[in-house]
């Protein structure tokens, strides 16, 4: 195959030569050699595949640090990069329903309909994004702290019930009390019966319960937690998240994650600065850059609608779970589990097995039809 100068490849692949040499330096697209006297780059023209799958997955928006994991899957699973590809743009289209959501309430809102309009998005891959007719739907739960084989104290909080499903992963001394006042909040909530409210209001009603939440942990000094929750309201979860706990969906068989990490490791994985695999043993891995800690810039919750369809398991975890257990080990329990209660048995079990370095919370929902 013939040899291209950076700036004949640039043309090609339709990536500048600054970008080029950006991607160069993240081993995203190294070139096939470099003079050794001239620092000039060339490229190989079987390079070209590669390069235009990089321009195509920066044109929708894709970080580059899963860009280049999604590229060096593609040269030996197309398929499977395609899957992961699927799983990004519907976690892409989740967050832009929750945003055309709250549009539609604040348009109806100010346009005189004090009660806005109720719109039900979904939310899921191979799933349009219209307002639909719901099924009666429920869910049956399954929630299980432990604090793992290291820790003498645990900080971790799970709780699930008929209105609320939430974990926490409280740090600090009193990272016990923190993480039981988040969820508390959040209870507290539940059962005022919120989950009846329009979806702008629901949102606005969550995130004020946060705010409650960081003020009584404003009391405690030097400690803090993270929290995940969803909130049912019969067709619907409404997620609040802040920290690096994390929530998962399994549907139509993919399972993918539905939350993003407030952490610093994870900033930099979006920045492609640091792999998946680097983040694992970083130094600042437990640095966060939101959670409930008494400060007010740091209590910035993300708050999403995400509907519900039946046959859907969610798992809502705390860092004690996926930093021990690889991904597919996580993926393998929740989807093969005959329900909520053996799959969180399972979850935990395996967090041990691992080790246990870390208190371990996890909560698993299923969605049914009535």
């Amino acid at each position: 195959m013939g040899s291209l100068t950076i700036g004949a490849f640039a043309r090609a692949s339709r990536l500048s030569a600054k970008a080029l040499r950006r991607y160069d330096e993240l081993g995203l697209l190294r070139p096939a050699r470099v003079d050794t006297y001239t620092g000039y780059r060339y490229y190989d023209e079987t390079q070209l595949e590669r390069a235009r799958l990089v321009a195509w997955l920066r044109r929708i928006g894709m970080p580059l640090a899963r860009i280049r994991d999604v590229c060096d899957l593609h040269e030996t699973d197309a398929a499977a990069a395609g899957r992961d590809i699927r799983a990004y743009w519907a976690r892409v289209e989740a967050e832009t329903a929750v945003r055309r959501d709250l549009a539609t309430f604040l348009v109806d809102h100010l346009s005189g309909d004090p009660a806005g309009k109720d719109v039900v998005m979904s939310s899921g891959p191979n799933t349009p994004h219209t307002a639909s007719p719901v099924p009666p739907l429920a869910i049956r739960y399954a929630a299980r702290s432990d604090p793992g084989l290291v820790r003498e104290i645990n900080q971790d909080a799970a709780y699930a019930g008929p209105r609320l499903l939430a974990v926490a992963d409280g740090f600090g001394g009193d990272g016990a009390p923190a993480s039981a006042a988040a969820i508390e909040a959040l209870r507290s909530l539940a059962d005022s019966g919120a989950g009846s409210l329009p979806s702008g209001e629901l949102l606005n009603a969550l995130a004020e319960s946060v705010e409650g939440a960081n003020r009584t942990v404003n009391a405690l000094a030097g400690s803090g937690t993270t929290l995940t929750a969803m909130m049912w309201t019969g067709s619907r979860l409404a997620l609040v998240h802040i920290g690096d706990t994390r929530a998962y969906l399994s549907r139509d068989g993919e399972f993918f994650q539905i939350t993003h990490d407030h952490s610093v490791v994870r900033s930099m994985i979006d920045e492609g600065t640091l792999s998946e695999e680097e983040a694992l043993s970083h130094p600042q891995r437990a640095l966060l850059l939101r959670a409930l800690d008494g400060s007010d810039g740091a209590a910035r919750p993300d708050l999403r609608l995400h509907d519900a369809q039946a046959d859907d398991r969610y798992l809502l975890c705390s860092d004690g779970l996926f930093t021990a257990v690889s991904a597919e080990a996580v993926r393998e329990a929740v989807v093969t589990a005959d329900g909520p209660e053996p799959a969180v048995r399972e979850l935990v079990e395996l967090a041990r097995r691992a080790g246990g370095p870390d208190n371990i919370a996890c909560v698993v929902a299923d969605v049914v039809a009535l």
